[in-house]
């Protein structure tokens, strides 16, 4: 008895791997990495558009109110006759954008 076994095609189960391993990366893209990246460029937007007087918040939790604004850095009033000096990239949001995403979420 002569009996052929037929392996099964390897090239379309090959194929079909890289598909779903390129479309999980353009899922990861678009669901991750470019909101990010979106999120990013918008911090640094407000970064560049720092007014005296604003009131803002760092990445470490500190309100305070922009007092001087140099090029690497910002002198915040965090309370009467108290000031601090951070980095420019370390203030994080608006007061008012902040106390507004708060309301929100609740």
């Amino acid at each position: 008895m002569n009996v052929m076994l037929q392996a099964p095609a390897a090239g379309m189960d090959s194929s079909m791997m890289w598909i779903m391993l390129i479309l999980m990366f353009v899922i990861m893209y678009f669901f991750m990495i470019r909101p990010q990246n979106k999120k990013q460029k918008e911090i640094a937007q407000f970064r560049r558009s720092l007014q005296v007087g604003q009131s803002v918040i760092t990445a470490g939790g500190i309100h305070g109110i922009v007092k001087e604004i140099n090029d690497n850095d910002v002198m915040l009033e965090i309370d009467r006759n108290v000031k601090v000096r951070v980095d420019k990239n370390s203030i994080f949001a608006a007061a008012a954008d902040a106390n507004a995403n708060a309301t929100q979420t609740k």
